[in-house]
């Protein structure tokens, strides 16, 4: 069960980043370049993941999904939200930031001392890393999920009032997916580091980035709509 929710939520998440990456391809706009990103590392955390899980965990592995998936992902899904709701030039110095923070996350997460891991049981945080590595994941996940679900709580608010809006019900709806979503996520390290179930962890994954790309689904089938956009678009 572990290893094929691992690997569903690795084929979604791959989906979701294709589809992005299309629009972006399209319309060149910033927030769909960030979500393209956002998605690629969570799908690339999902791929380590599932190789931990189905072939056996090594340090190399394990560095590789505990930085896109617990410490990088979210914070660059955030991005496009914040590129949706703040001025353009507002949202380039945050983006200049989350590059900066990513390098030097990176640095850390690649270079700090950690115990050796092995067996398919998913390794927990706290059981392998110092507390700097474990700030930052809790830091950087944290500020974004913050931004993701007030963005998305603003965004929906504001169309569930545009109710002469064609489309603005489904955008609405989209929102709260994608808000809802990323708490399903962000929900996912708690459930290991204190029941410690590999089951509930992975579902949680596959759910949380099922929920978030339901949310983009309805988004891109509502028509245009003259007020901001949703947070998905």
């Amino acid at each position: 069960m572990v290893v094929g929710l691992a690997f569903l939520a690795t084929a979604i998440a791959t989906l979701f980043a294709q589809a992005t990456l299309v629009r972006f391809t399209r319309g060149h706009r910033p927030q769909d370049r960030a979500w393209s990103i956002a998605l690629a590392l969570f799908a690339l955390a999902s791929a380590a993941l599932a190789t931990g899980v189905s072939t056996g965990w090594d340090n190399g592995t394990f560095r590789v999904f505990y930085l896109l998936g617990a410490v990088l992902s979210v914070p660059w899904l955030a991005l496009g939200t914040v590129y949706l709701l703040a001025r353009p030039s507002i949202a380039r110095r945050v983006e200049l930031g989350l590059l900066f923070a990513s390098g030097l996350a990176a640095g850390v997460l690649l270079s700090a001392p950690m115990q050796t891991v092995h067996g398919t049981a998913i390794p927990v945080g706290k059981d392998v890393f110092g507390v700097f590595p474990r700030v930052l994941a809790a830091v950087f996940s944290g500020v974004g999920a913050t931004v993701i679900i007030a963005g998305a709580a603003v965004s929906a608010i504001r169309f569930a009032r545009a109710r002469n809006v064609p489309g603005s019900g489904r955008r609405a709806l989209a929102n709260v997916l994608i808000a809802l979503g990323t708490l399903v996520l962000s929900s996912g390290g708690l459930i290991q580091g204190i029941a410690g179930k590999d089951e509930a962890f992975v579902l949680s994954l596959a759910v949380g980035i099922t929920v978030i790309y339901g949310g983009f689904l309805i988004a891109a089938a509502s028509p245009p709509a003259a007020p901001a956009p949703a947070l998905p678009d």
